[in-house]
């Protein structure tokens, strides 16, 4: 049984400055569950005399974009534009979610607002650096009816001009299949790009996607079975079962493997020196991955470029963004460093 080829020569110098320059001047859309994510920090010393539970003084309290709107804040910080199609409440955290998309530089005018439903938030209690509880205000029913006709129009309308566009997954509804086949149609039919981040519920709906980057434990969760990475037969079998053009898995510290559609199977390790913080390295890998497309990088160009931005990530705190400038730094510092063992002799 043949072997995945492995990762391949590296991206010149001058072919990542070209890439980069592109991807600033993209146009990228984002189609999927919006969220907001709150933290709140303070200490604890004493259990409550209410219940064997710790109380917590919070001394300070903050939010971040989450699901697609993180992917959408990881766009923008490469430099392109982002439109972001999603589902929010009118209610506080709806505003406090605009508010963060306007300081991430994103506009909001492409959300829906569903009256009297909640804007999904996720807020987590932490202390003394430790997370003590997190508590999920939502609903994940399917949009339906009026909020579900104008989830397609904005979507189809702002792929008008697009360059690539991001189906962002989380379960929380906004995705349902019309909406999905309504992007995947429109963006085929303009020969755009169409990156997927999938979950359970819709795993199987993706059908005609240019690529499609589950992690794992959601593919095998899915296809029902342990996937052999050694080999091509597993692999290539799961492709054909989406009937999607190209796979990407993603393997957590292992790196990611490719599925393309010549079922050619390429392992691309890790290059992470330090992992501090694996949240939101997936949004991070989407959002590299389909701006790269959209700068005109081959389907191996942009998952490398996605790899050097996840490898970037993950030494961050918390959900970071991650600049141009770090993932050039970060390819010359791995280009210098192979030069280095081809010259002792150990490459």
């Amino acid at each position: 049984m043949a072997r995945p080829t492995p990762s391949g020569p590296p991206i010149t110098r001058e072919r990542m400055i070209e890439l980069l320059d592109r991807m600033k001047s993209r146009q990228i859309v984002v189609v999927g569950d919006v969220m907001l994510d709150r933290y709140l920090v303070g200490d604890t010393d004493r259990l409550s005399p209410e219940a064997p539970v710790a109380v917590v003084t919070i001394r300070d309290t903050r939010s971040a974009l989450g699901g697609a709107a993180n992917v959408a804040a990881n766009v923008a910080a490469i430099g392109a534009t982002c439109r972001l199609v999603g589902v929010v409440g009118d209610d506080v955290h709806g505003t406090q979610l605009r508010t963060e998309l306007a300081t991430a530089h994103l506009d909001d005018r492409f959300l829906v607002t569903v009256s009297g439903r909640p804007t999904t938030t996720k807020s987590r209690v932490v202390a003394r650096g430790q997370q003590v509880v997190r508590i999920d205000e939502e609903v994940d029913y399917p949009v339906a009816g009026d909020d579900e006709e104008r989830m397609i129009a904005r979507a189809v309308a702002v792929l008008a001009d697009a360059d690539a566009v991001i189906l962002e997954d989380y379960n929380k509804g906004a995705l349902t299949e019309p909406v999905i086949q309504a992007v995947i149609r429109t963006a085929k039919t303009r020969g755009v790009p169409i990156v997927v981040d999938p979950k359970f519920r819709n795993f199987f709906a993706f059908a005609g996607a240019t690529v499609f980057k589950p992690n794992r434990r959601e593919l095998e969760a899915a296809l029902g079975a342990t996937l052999a990475l050694h080999g091509e037969t597993d692999l290539v079998a799961a492709l054909g079962r989406l009937h999607v053009d190209n796979l990407l898995m993603t393997l957590g510290a292992e790196g990611m493997v490719l599925v393309g559609k010549d079922h050619r199977v390429t392992h691309i390790p890790s290059l992470a020196r330090e992992v501090y913080d694996v949240s939101g390295a997936g949004d991070t890998v989407t959002a590299w991955l389909a701006t790269g497309l959209a700068a005109g990088a081959s389907l191996r160009e942009a998952a490398h470029v996605a790899n050097y931005a996840a490898g970037i990530e993950v030494s961050k705190a918390g959900v970071a963004t991650v600049s141009p400038s770090e993932v050039l730094a970060g390819h010359e510092e791995r280009h210098d460093a192979l030069g280095k063992l081809r010259r002792g002799g150990v490459i």
